[in-house]
């Protein structure tokens, strides 16, 4: 009788346990589709809105903006967004940003973060950097 009961208590541990573990990778895959909807139905009125916040109403035929997703390179997640600014022929090619994380180890410690425009959504065999772009804005998302 004893061990019948313990039995169930490892079972509910081991469903709860992985109920946990479900529920936060549920969660993390419906924020991640929330981002990437939320770039793609309002990545131009997003990118709109910011170059009027820095002044930037008429970028030019030279000069071209845009907003696209951060992925986090550990899972290929979406994280957040960025506008991307550099020429428009090389803008046109960007599809997301890589976020690449380290740490330099000085005074106490720093954590290093480098957000690198690349030409595909799904880094699979290295970056695909578009050279001659880089990150003017950072987009939160109120999830």
């Amino acid at each position: 009788m004893r061990s019948r009961s313990m039995r169930i208590v490892a079972i509910a541990c081991g469903c709860l346990v992985l109920g946990g573990v479900a529920g936060a990778q549920l969660g993390s895959l419906v924020k991640g589709g929330a981002i990437a909807l939320a770039v793609s139905k309002f990545g131009k009125d997003i990118d709109k809105a910011i170059n009027t916040l820095t002044g930037q109403k008429n970028v030019g035929h030279t000069q071209a903006t845009k907003v696209v997703p951060i992925l986090s390179l550990g899972d290929g997640g979406h994280i957040g967004a960025v506008q991307v600014t550099g020429p428009e022929r090389l803008v046109k090619r960007v599809e997301a940003v890589a976020q690449l994380e380290g740490r330099f180890r000085a005074i106490g410690g720093v954590r290093l973060r480098a957000l690198v425009p690349i030409s595909t959504k799904t880094p699979q065999k290295g970056l695909n950097r578009v050279e001659g772009v880089g990150v003017s804005a950072i987009i939160d998302f109120k999830l």
